[in-house]
């Protein structure tokens, strides 16, 4: 059997896409770094890429990347008018305490909405809302997370706008088979895999996902400390990396007010780490401060802004020995009275970190450092678990409750100012952005920019939350992308890998090789990125089904759906991101579901695959 013939063009591509993959695998640099870096790549080496400046940047006009950050616009003025918040009550109220309830209501709502908006802003605003469910009904919230994360990555393929995966997908499909997918073009069989991978998740799912975070009280509502509590993810390129966390402190900004709590490194947490603990990589630091200075410090020291956190993320997802949180009084004729938390060196005697302060009925939160400790105070601390008997043994303070032991009484968070009178518009202005891509008057980029304007003069949003709303990152990593799946056509890439899928795959039934194609890139789109897996995978399946005699638009399908579901890592996409840290899981854990989830998809997408579309 002889190979296709290897030129020196498909060798200096290939080495760009194996650059692109190590760097992407191992995240050396942010994903939306190396993007661009290949961008310029691309265009350096033009005489064996085939591609120039114009082509190069025609990624930032394309219409997947525009239609992509409008999509995250209109999310954030969903979110504003307390749509969600409300839907969270609903649910509440309909569930009635029921865990398989609340798991099945979640997964219809998260379902439903993620097929209409782009599912990454949705998980983000519906995390908030399930965390709350499950404090209130005593549920651990891992049972709930992991499934709102892939729920929302198996909506995303009911239409055309619900992941970006789908609108750089249809970009290619209009390229390559003059046949971009239309607004509904694969919802039948989309809703045929939500339905099936509910069934799973509320079944045997349910059972395979350990409970991680176990079921308590939350202190950091009763000390309104929901918005002054983040985490950030430590890039590789990040100037802390290396460094100690009191040489770190002198990176960040002037007047920051900010307290490391936590380290999560892989599966090892570290709880109020020590001046001497060194940041890596891939850390993600659990951080007290206001929303403004974790911005700014994130901005400048390169880090990743992640979602918002709930107590589980601080404490009680962990083992005892690990580390929780505790709240303690200072009693009459402590010698805490009337000293600074600064000057107590609280940290150094009683192992443990101050978080916030309750004064009567204020609360402090900011530059705890300066607080002049008075008796009665309230102090929410962080400790490891082992050090509790310690505190309890303390003169000084008096340990009242015990994240996971007892409950506290609180004033509840008071939340975001929602615009509620602006319910109705926003509800309008969605079902026009979306009926008038879907009948064609305009295409979905026009309509979601329009959708944005509409609701910035309608006062749903403002400039400032729309442009902070768009996650720029992920619109780098899009624009960055495309270029090197033209360079993979024009050098002959493509075809070179055909002609090997070919050779082999000649023998197969056309069904098993689209088969073959899901899996492969389900695969790769846990490895890198699920847009960078639709831009290598896509020309290939194309050039396969062109040479095998087959519908070409059935294996840009199985592409699509299976960059669609990253399944078996935390890293696969940007949701599993986003629950890890809440749901307080494991790397394994999402194997663990994910796999069998994944294998059933396969089985299911393909055989769809064939009875719509045929092969």
């Amino acid at each position: 059997m002889a190979l296709p013939a290897v030129t020196t063009e498909i060798v200096v591509v290939f080495g760009l896409i194996l650059t692109a993959v190590v760097l992407f695998a191992t995240e050396a640099v942010s994903p939306d770094v190396t993007a661009i870096s290949v961008l310029v790549a691309v265009v350096v080496l033009e005489p064996w890429t085939g591609v120039g400046t114009e082509a190069a940047f025609a990624g930032f006009a394309n219409t997947a990347t525009i239609t992509v950050a409008a999509m995250y616009m209109l999310s954030e003025g969903i979110y504003r008018t307390g749509i969600v918040r409300r839907l969270g009550v609903a649910v509440s109220h309909f569930a009635g305490g029921s865990e398989s309830r609340l798991l099945g209501t979640t997964l219809v709502l998260t379902g439903g909405m993620a097929g209409i908006v782009n599912n990454t802003p949705i998980v983000a605003v519906f995390i908030p809302m399930v965390t709350d469910l499950a404090d209130e009904y005593r549920i651990s919230p891992s049972k709930l997370l992991i499934p709102l994360s892939y729920t929302a990555m198996m909506a995303g393929t009911l239409t055309l706008v619900g992941t970006s995966t789908n609108l750089l997908a249809s970009t290619f499909s209009a390229r390559l088979l003059d046949h971009p997918f239309s607004m509904f073009e694969f919802t039948h069989l989309g809703l045929i895999g939500l339905v099936v991978g509910i069934v799973y998740l509320v079944t045997i799912g349910q059972r395979l996902i350990p409970e991680r975070v176990d079921p308590s009280i939350d202190l950091i509502g009763a000390f309104d400390l929901h918005r002054h509590v983040t985490r950030l993810y430590v890039r590789g390129d990040s100037p802390l990396v290396g460094r100690t966390l009191d040489r770190a402190v002198d990176d960040l900004p002037l007047e920051s007010d900010m307290d490391v709590i936590e380290v999560l490194r892989g599966e090892d947490r570290h709880a109020a780490p020590g001046p001497e603990f060194t940041v890596d990589a891939r850390d993600i630091l659990t951080v007290r401060a206001n929303r403004d200075t974790v911005r700014e410090v994130a901005s400048k020291l390169n880090l990743w802004l992640l979602p918002w956190v709930r107590i589980a993320d601080l404490g009680m997802s962990v083992p005892a020995g690990i580390g929780t949180l505790v709240e303690a009084r200072v009693t009459s004729g402590s010698d805490l009275v009337g000293q600074r938390i600064g000057d107590v060196r609280f940290s150094q005697r009683y192992a443990a970190t101050v978080l916030a302060i309750r004064r009567d009925e204020t609360i402090l939160r900011e530059n705890i450092e300066d607080v002049v400790l008075d008796v009665d105070d309230q102090l929410l601390v962080r400790t490891s678990g082992d050090n509790i008997d310690v505190l309890r043994d303390m003169e000084n303070i008096l340990v009242t409750a015990v994240a996971g032991e007892g409950v506290i009484q609180g004033d509840s968070s008071p939340g975001m100012q929602y615009r509620e009178d602006r319910v109705g518009t926003t509800l309008a202005i969605v079902a026009g952005v979306v009926g008038a891509a879907a009948l064609g008057i305009v295409s979905i980029a026009i309509s979601a920019l329009a959708g944005v304007v509409a609701m910035i003069v309608t006062g749903v949003l403002e400039p400032p939350e729309a442009y902070d709303a768009v996650s720029w990152d992920v619109i780098f990593l899009l624009a960055g992308m495309i270029p090197l799946g033209f360079a993979l056509e024009n050098s002959g890439g493509s075809q070179f890998i055909a002609e090997l899928v070919v050779s082999f795959a000649d023998s197969l039934p056309l069904l098993a090789v689209v088969g073959l194609f899901y899996l492969v890139t389900a695969v790769v789109t846990n490895l890198i990125s699920n847009n960078a897996t639709v831009v290598l995978m896509i020309p290939v399946a194309v050039d396969v089904a062109i040479r095998l005699g087959a519908n070409a638009f059935a294996f840009v399908l199985a592409v699509t759906f299976a960059a669609s579901t990253s399944f078996l890592t935390p890293i696969g996409y940007q949701t599993n991101l986003m629950v890890y840290g809440p749901g307080g899981y494991k790397y394994t854990d999402f194997f663990r579901v994910g796999a069998p989830l994944q294998l059933l998809l396969a089985v299911v997408t393909t055989v769809g695959i064939w009875f719509f579309w045929g092969i």
